[in-house]
């Protein structure tokens, strides 16, 4: 990971809500530029928000990850506000659908990551909500980098089907409790995560979904890593005042 801090802004629509948390749930499109990328986002804010989790894809994937949102529906229906975003601009997707260069890229998806995080921050009333991370597959190794270099930030973190071990040797540097949720059905990520949070030297949990494979297409699974991260975030992010 580069040692400077990303530079970042957020730009949300003249029509997007100001801190007015007794309103209804609120869907907007949102704009983050990241050293000079412009990344798109979705933020779903449900009324009084708990905290705001950021979603971190994995490989191939975006903002429109099917699983992904499906979980955060869940936590949107638990009183948490949502971010999903796009890890690469338009451009280098482009590049990345040709030769796959990017999407494995951990200290340009960790540093993007961070980026968004800082532009969190410099949100008028984005920066009041406690933040949480969901990672997926390789984005829960850019997701846990970005923990462990703000852990004056980020409260809590999930991985589903994650590679945490790709975090390397900043596992060690986490802070905030993290629950690893992997498939039954998935025996190698499964070696991989149990290997991964011997590494962890922050309060940690191992989940294991019965019956899921990788992907959690099995009838339910989903919806158990929904209730789980719910519950996850619900205990560790400290509610807003």
């Amino acid at each position: 990971m580069s040692s400077h801090a990303p530079t970042a802004t957020i730009a949300l629509p003249q029509t997007s809500p100001v801190p007015a948390w007794a309103r209804t749930l609120a869907r907007r499109p949102l704009q983050l530029t990241v050293d000079g990328q412009r990344l798109a986002g979705d933020l779903v804010i449900p009324a009084r928000p708990e905290g705001l989790v950021l979603f971190v894809h994995g490989s191939g994937s975006s903002r429109f990850s099917r699983r992904n949102r499906a979980v955060a529906t869940a936590l949107q229906q638990n009183g948490l506000a949502t971010l999903l975003f796009d890890l690469l601009s338009p451009v280098e997707e482009a590049i990345d659908r040709r030769d796959g260069s990017l999407r494995f890229d951990l200290p340009l998806l960790s540093r993007r990551t961070l980026g968004v995080l800082q532009a969190l921050d410099e949100h008028p009333w984005l920066k009041e909500l406690p933040i949480g991370l969901f990672g997926a597959s390789t984005g829960a190794a850019a997701a846990l980098q970005a923990a462990a270099g703000r852990p004056d930030r980020v409260q809590a973190l999930v991985s589903r089907g994650g590679r945490p071990d790709l975090a390397g040797a900043m596992l060690t540097a986490v802070r905030c409790p993290v629950l690893l949720l992997v498939g039954e059905n998935d025996p190698e990520v499964l070696e991989l995560n149990r290997e991964a949070a011997h590494h962890l030297h922050c309060p940690h949990q191992l989940t294991v979904i019965p019956g899921a494979s990788h992907l959690f297409e099995e009838a339910g699974a989903l919806e158990q890593v929904g209730g789980l991260a719910s519950s996850w975030f619900a205990a560790h992010l400290d509610r807003p005042a």
